[in-house]
Order: C-alpha cells, then sequence, then structure tokens
C-alpha cells in the first residue's frame, strides 16, 4: 500500500499493533500529554509554494502578511522550549489566536490544522523599526518602506530573521559593501547574497541543474556557485575568488524587503569575529553600532539561535559546508538500540553537538569557533536546549583529545564532578573518518584520508595529513604529509609567509636560500631570516604538523601571495579558484616512502614557476594524484574522504573522477559537515561502538 504523508515527513520505520476494537460514537484528537521523547526536533524551513501564493494574493486575509506559515513551513527549532511540539512551548505562546486562526487550526482538511505557529496581522507578531537614537517605527508598512530607503541609500541595516539577525546592504553597491567590511572588521571573507528569485541569480552566476536543485530545495541553503564575469554584483562581495554564496529568500518577510528592493542584498550574519549570531535587537545595537543604526525586528521571540547553513555541488553531489537553517538538528534513525546516552561535544572550531540514545543520533545545527565566552555561552545554551528537550542526561561524554579546547576542559571538569559518567577522547581526525562511515552506517575497514587545518595527534603533535586504516573500533596511520615547521606557532596560521619560509628552510640550506630570487625575502631583512632560520633550527616556537592545510598555506604564499590571510581556508580558496585559469593536466613530483608523504620534490619545482595559476593547478591535481596512487595500495578497502581540505570543489572533483574510473567505492558526506562541523558526529559514532562501553 502506497503511503500517503505530509511534504515534511520522514519516516524512520512502521510497526503494526492489534489492538481491542472500541466502538468510538465520534473523532478527535486528543491533547498532548508528556511521555518518552519519540518525536525529533524539527529544522525551520522555507516558505512553501501555497502561502507564498496567499501573502501575493489581494483578496487573501494574509496579503502581505510577514509571518505566514502553515504544516508544510516556519519555524521550528528556532522557537521551540520543549517537546511535544505544541504551541504552549513554542515562543508563539505569546500571541493568542483570534477567531478565524482558531478555526483553520481546529480544522483537519485546513493546510494549517496544528500548525503551532499559525497567526495573522489580528494576532501575530508585529514588525517595527527601531534606530540607534531610540526612534521605534511601529507602523509596519513604514517600517518596511523606510528600511528598503535605507538600503537603496548604501547604508547597511539590521533584519531579524528566523534563527537571528543578518546585516544587509545593496548587494550591487561597492560602496555599501566596502563600508560594511570596514565597519565589520571583515575584510576578505565572502558575503552571502540574497536574490529575489532564480532566474536574477543566473543573470549573475552559472549554474549546472543540481545547484539550481539545491537553491529551490525547502531548506534555502547559501549554495557555492561561479559568478559571470559580467555580473552587477559588487567586486568586494568575494574578493580574489570566483565563487559567491547565493541564496533565496525564506521567510515572508524577506521575500517583501525583496519585492520592494527590486535587488540582490548581502545577508550576512550579525555578529562579532568569532562571536555567535545575535538574536536580540537591543544586544545588536549595543553591539555593532558602527555597522547598523537602524534594525528592523519582531516581537517573536527567537529561543535557539540558528545560522544560514552552507553547501556546494561537486560533480552533482551535495557536500554540507556548514549545518544548520533548514538542515539542522539532524536526526539519524539506527536499527539497533543505542544501549546508553552519549553526549559528543565536537571539536573548537565549527563546533556541533551530537546526542545518541535509544534508535536516535541528533546532531545540533552549527554553533562556530568557541573562541570567545559568548561562543562557549551559546554552547552551553545549545546543550542544555537539547537536553531538556529530550529529557537527557549522559552516561558517556565523548571530547576531542586536545587539551586546551573548551570542550575537553568542560568535559573533564563535568565527569570529575560526575563520577557516574564515563569520558572517552578521540583523536580528532579518527573523528572526522567516524563521521563518514556514521552517515553512511559503515561497518567495514576503510582507507581513510583525512586532510584538515590541524588536530591534536596521538603522538602529541599537531596532526592534519593523516591517511588511516580504520574501522568503528580503531585506525592504524599509513601515511602522514611530512612535518611542516609553524614558525612562530599560532602566528603562522594566519601569516602564510612564515609556513613559506619553513618549507624554504625545510628543503635548502641558508647559503641557498641567500641566493634564491623569491619575493618572501622582500618581507624580511638578512638578519630577521637569520633569527628565522636559529628557531627553525632549535626548534624555539616552531611547532611541527602534517597538515595539509598549512601546506596550502605555503604553497598559497610561495606563488606569490604575500598578504596575512582573513579567515580560515582563505589560502585554500584562492588556490582553488586560480586553478580554474590553467588546463594544464601536469603535476608536481613527490615520494611515498615509510609511511611519509614528502612534498620536498614538489617545493623545488613550484619555484621554478612564475604562474599563479599554473602552480594553483599543478598543486591540486598533485594531491589528487597522491590520493588515487594510495588508494591503489589498498585496492580492497573503500575510501572516505573527510575534513575541511575537502571543501576544494577542485579536488573533490578531480579524486571522485578518477576514484570511478577504476570503479573505486567511496564517501564522503553530504548530510553532515565534511569539516570540523562532523567532528561531534564521529565520536559519538566510537562511543556506540566501543565494545566496553
Amino acid at each position: 500500500m502506497e503511503l500517503l504523508k505530509p511534504p515534511l515527513c520522514r519516516i524512520d520505520s512502521i510497526h503494526s499493533t492489534q489492538v481491542k476494537l472500541e466502538n468510538f460514537q465520534d473523532f478527535s484528537i486528543v491533547k498532548s500529554t508528556a511521555s518518552d521523547i519519540s518525536t525529533m526536533l524539527s529544522a525551520d524551513i522555507s516558505l512553501c509554494n501555497d502561502c507564498r501564493d496567499e501573502m501575493n494574493d489581494k483578496s487573501n486575509r494574509r496579503y502581505n502578511y510577514p509571518f505566514i506559515n502553515c504544516t508544510n513551513c516556519g519555524p521550528r527549532y528556532t522557537i521551540i522550549e520543549n517537546l511535544p511540539y505544541d504551541r504552549d512551548k513554542t515562543s508563539m505562546k505569546n500571541f493568542e489566536m483570534c477567531s478565524e486562526c482558531i478555526e483553520e487550526y481546529a480544522d483537519p482538511s485546513n493546510r494549517r490544522y496544528h500548525a503551532q505557529p499559525i497567526s495573522c496581522f489580528k494576532c501575530g507578531p508585529k514588525l517595527s523599526l527601531i534606530s540607534l537614537d531610540g526612534k521605534v517605527q511601529r507602523d509596519e508598512k513604514k517600517a518596511i518602506k523606510i528600511i528598503c530607503s535605507l538600503i537603496k541609500n548604501a547604508e547597511s541595516v539590521g533584519i531579524k530573521g528566523v534563527g537571528g539577525f543578518h546585516i544587509v546592504c545593496d548587494a550591487t553597491d561597492e560602496k555599501a559593501v566596502r563600508n560594511l567590511r570596514l565597519n565589520k572588521h571583515r575584510p576578505t571573507k565572502p558575503l552571502a547574497v540574497m536574490f529575489k528569485n532564480i532566474s536574477m541569480i543566473k543573470k549573475n552566476c552559472l549554474l549546472s541543474k543540481a545547484d539550481e536543485k539545491l537553491i529551490l530545495s525547502p531548506e534555502r541553503p547559501i549554495v557555492v556557485v561561479s559568478k559571470k564575469a559580467d555580473s552587477t554584483l559588487a567586486k568586494s562581495i568575494a574578493p580574489n575568488i570566483e565563487k559567491i554564496g547565493v541564496f533565496l529568500p525564506y521567510t515572508p518577510l524577506h521575500e517583501l524587503l525583496l519585492k520592494e528592493l527590486k535587488r540582490p542584498i548581502v545577508a550576512t550574519s550579525a555578529n562579532i569575529s568569532d562571536e555567535p549570531i545575535i538574536r536580540d535587537a537591543e544586544v545588536l545595537l549595543k553591539k555593532m553600532p558602527l555597522v547598523v543604526q537602524n534594525i528592523l525586528t519582531q516581537d517573536r521571540e527567537i529561543l535557539n539561535a540558528c545560522d544560514d547553513s552552507v553547501v556546494l555541488n561537486v560533480a552533482d553531489e551535495k557536500i554540507m559546508i556548514r549545518m544548520a537553517r533548514g538542515y539542522a538538528p539532524q536526526s539519524f534513525f539506527v536499527k539497533e538500540k543505542i544501549q546508553k546516552k552519549i553526549l559528543a561535544l565536537g571539536a573548537h572550531q565549527k563546533s556541533t553537538i551530537t546526542l545518541a540514545f535509544d534508535n536516535n543520533i541528533v546532531v545540533s545545527p552549527h554553533i562556530g569557533d568557541l573562541s570567545s565566552i559568548d561562543a562557549f555561552e551559546y554552547f552551553t545554551r545549545t546543550l542544555d536546549t537539547l537536553k531538556r528537550v529530550y529529557q537527557f542526561e549522559p552516561d558517556i561524554i565523548v571530547c576531542d583529545k586536545h587539551p586546551n579546547y573548551e570542550t575537553t576542559k568542560w568535559a573533564k571538569k563535568y565527569c570529575l564532578e560526575n563520577k557516574n559518567i564515563l569520558l572517552l577522547q578521540v583523536q580528532h581526525h579518527y573523528a572526522h573518518a567516524l563521521a563518514c562511515m556514521a552517515e553512511y552506517s559503515l561497518d567495514e575497514e576503510v582507507l581513510a584520508f583525512c586532510f584538515d587545518g590541524t588536530g591534536y595527534g596521538d603522538d602529541n603533535k599537531l596532526w592534519g595529513g593523516e591517511v588511516f586504516v580504520a574501522s568503528k573500533y580503531n585506525y592504524i596511520r599509513v601515511y602522514n604529509f611530512k612535518e611542516i615547521p609553524l614558525l612562530g606557532g599560532e602566528k603562522a596560521v594566519k601569516e602564510p609567509k612564515r609556513v613559506a619560509l619553513s618549507l624554504l628552510f625545510e628543503c635548502f640550506t641558508l647559503d641557498e636560500i641567500f641566493q634564491m630570487d623569491c619575493a618572501i625575502f622582500d618581507l624580511y631583512s638578512e638578519s630577521e631570516i637569520r633569527t628565522l632560520y636559529r628557531m627553525f633550527q632549535r626548534g624555539i616556537n616552531t611547532p611541527r604538523t602534517s597538515s595539509l592545510g598549512r601546506l596550502f598555506d605555503g604553497v598559497y604564499a610561495l606563488s606569490g601571495h604575500l598578504e596575512d590571510l582573513g579567515y580560515e581556508g582563505e589560502s585554500g580558496f584562492i588556490l582553488e579558484s586560480l586553478s580554474s585559469f590553467s588546463k594544464t593536466t601536469a603535476t608536481y613530483k613527490y615520494s611515498l616512502e615509510n609511511g611519509i608523504i614528502d612534498y620536498k620534490p614538489m617545493i623545488c619545482q613550484i619555484l621554478q614557476e612564475k604562474d599563479k595559476a599554473k602552480i594553483a593547478r599543478k598543486f591540486i591535481s598533485t594531491i589528487g594524484k597522491i590520493i588515487i596512487e594510495i588508494a591503489n595500495e589498498y585496492p580492497n578497502l573503500p575510501v572516505v574522504l573527510s575534513g575541511g581540505v575537502f571543501q576544494n570543489r577542485v579536488l573533490v572533483a578531480q579524486v571522485t573522477k578518477e576514484l570511478k574510473k577504476i570503479d573505486r567505492k567511496y564517501y564522503i558526506q553530504s548530510k553532515t559537515p565534511v569539516n570540523d562541523g562532523g567532528v561531534s558526529l564521529g565520536q559519538a559514532y566510537f562511543a556506540m561502538n566501543k565494545k566496553d562501553s
């Protein structure tokens, strides 16, 4: 029998039970009562076509209503306080339904039957425009007109979305975008652009069918696509790269704004660097007065902040960059019941939390980098929400092995105070491999390529270019990239020229270096280079890492990019973008010996090149060739690709194409982030399968 289910419904399993026949005289749906949690938290979903049609229908009572929704769309996770998902357990409890909404809510034949956020102009949330000088405009039509006028006049404004505030400006106005960057202290990191419709995106960007499908999906993520050369967007939207993040309006308010503006807008998260997205109007005006002086807000409280999701397509496969609105919380059903309640705390950057209990794995939305007090408060607030909603207290806590991660410190302290809780620590890159295995429920041994920035290794060193033979129980490190000294430690992460100098120190003598014609030497005096060389020789503030991410940084600088990085992964994005301007199929030399991937021959060849695009293409192709060569050494194992380096679409396209050619089974995450956002899932998967846990 074919099952008819609501558009947002997901069926994990079906069970039938015989019950005693009862002769009911009528039909009724009784009010929910507290019980064991079996329903998973739902993600927020964009405006559906039915609601959009009503919103644009002048004869409909919700014409131009900024909060229109039904059971098939609207806010979920961001407004929920507890399960079961009833109105009195959401931030809509403060809005009493009018008689017309009550009638729809109670009618089983109506699309809004038991739609908890149901409302209309009479009984729902209200828009208002608040200015830094204290002025408040409560007329909703005027508020929208004024905010649009400010955007057209090159000002940056704040607009309250479903999971937090956006900073918005005219995406076609170079002055407006530059001012936003200057005031937000965001020099180069790409800005997301929201367009009125798909045709407007096509005028500015090159889209594949898979890109278009993702952009139009109910989740409405930010999709990373290629920008057209004749795009009308401001050049500073995404400096130095040809890719931009685009998305469509996902709330009725965004639809109304873009209908009025008739132009694309920058819509970037309202937050200070390393802090979570802001969800409160007063906090936004207090923290970012130089960025915005006017904000369009509303009085429906955001209980759970949630950023925008970011995805990209590679060879028609979706890769998750940031899992948040639309996709998260992400839940997985597992057939075998999990015997103990597991809490996995993830990594320090791109933090997420995973809960595993009964037959469920639940991964939280993106939390972010835990480098500030506010960010860690957001982490604990998200944890409290998940624990409260799922009535969850852990039997096992899993964290990273890095002793300085805030999550590691928290886990150790919590388990010290709660002696009955078992603490497990999982190596960072092994957790990457496990995250991919968890998503596909892999029960076999795999060959895992775990390439990222840096993570704490089992030998107390910094790893990041690892190849494992791994199972869900353990792993063997079979290859890693030759270690790179990081001159100045953390400084080298922001200053790729230091990594480039380290590579030269690794490959050449000081006398040979002074004979070279290399732009890096214009940045340092001879005495400075000698001092840095002594640091390198003696290992003073020069930790060593096998990180492929840092090798990307070094090659980026050796190719002539001498400026500091503005954001994590910038060197990789720029090299990816540059590589599209070269058609070469050549690669650089390298060696694989005694478990070490030696980059020295590659560096010597790069120094002979002058063409930046050619260097980028050959370098990325070389990494792809290394993967395939190692994969051929283990022909009977499926390949797993995980870690932030696999956000590089040129690399992933090349590797997956070659793996398909040799008919090799491979896996790369799609539902969960391939970067550190997936680490918590991998940690939980380890604890689930630990034999003595």
